[in-house]
């Protein structure tokens, strides 16, 4: 037949939301701009309704897409293989942070004019108390979806399934609102100040971003737990929730790479 499928690929209906994905992207982005010069903050809000919206629309669709079959074996590489360019996009986003953290604590000069070395102004955190219990929390969190990815594959646990992705959530709820109260400590009784040195930029940036990118994780997990209550996901279909251990995962690695940088080997006294 004219119109028969004979390979394995999924090929997509002309769709307008990679059009409105861009146009909602540059709006928000454009009305940040404006948002940082006291202009107006709507054109910011507007466009990330517009880019949340975009999200539900089209990742609806690909939950539609695998739950009729479209979702070959092929796809399904095709997938993993584009989340994995994403998580690295965002490695060499945190790359950014942990080199500046790292040139001006070792070669902090700013006038390169003559070579004098100048100590470093590191301010200390205590690693052994909120930070070190915000570690265990987040890799115990990591534990809990491993456990439930595992339930899935072998066995199609559904309880331990669902069991997994609620306390790796809860973890996850912990860990941010740990990380906000550590935040209010040194804001309000430290005399720490957001973009009050080079230190305090470097680690509120770099923190900062690791507990929005938890955020979204977590909003990740939840969204994966929804989906296993109602039944989704199979030992051989799980690309959804896969992507989202894949990227719980990836949160747990920079936060032991921003402990043991920032708070230990800033403790240390580099």
């Amino acid at each position: 037949m004219a119109h028969a499928k004979n390979h394995d690929y999924h090929i997509l209906p002309p769709s307008i939301l990679p059009f409105l994905g861009a146009l909602f992207g540059f709006l928000m982005l454009f009305g940040a701009v404006l948002w940082m010069h006291g202009i107006t903050a709507w054109m910011f809000w507007g466009g990330l309704l517009g880019v949340l919206y975009t999200m539900f629309a089209w990742w609806s669709e690909v939950t539609v897409e695998s739950n009729i079959g479209d979702h070959t074996a092929v796809v399904r590489i095709g997938l993993r293989y584009g989340f994995i360019l994403f998580v690295m996009s965002e490695i060499m986003f945190f790359f950014a942070w942990f080199w500046s953290f790292f040139k001006h604590a070792i070669y902090p000069m700013q006038d390169y004019t003559y070579t004098v070395y100048s100590q470093p102004d590191i301010h200390i955190v205590d690693p052994l108390h909120l930070p070190l219990i915000n570690t265990l929390i987040l890799l115990l969190s990591g534990c809990a979806v491993t456990w439930a990815h595992h339930a899935l594959v072998h066995g199609n646990d559904r309880k331990a399934l669902v069991q997994g992705l609620a306390i790796g959530i809860a973890f996850g709820v912990a860990f941010t609102a740990l990380q906000g109260f550590e935040y209010y400590e040194v804001l309000a009784h430290e005399g720490w100040e957001f973009g009050g040195d080079i230190f305090y930029s470097n680690f509120f940036m770099a923190t900062g971003f690791h507990g929005f990118h938890v955020l979204l994780g977590t909003v990740f997990l939840i969204v994966c737990l929804i989906r296993a209550m109602k039944g989704a996901f199979t030992p051989e279909q799980h690309v959804g929730f896969e992507t989202a251990a894949w990227y719980w995962h990836f949160v747990d690695v920079v936060w032991l790479f921003l402990f043991f940088a920032v708070y230990l080997w800033g403790t240390a006294g580099m």
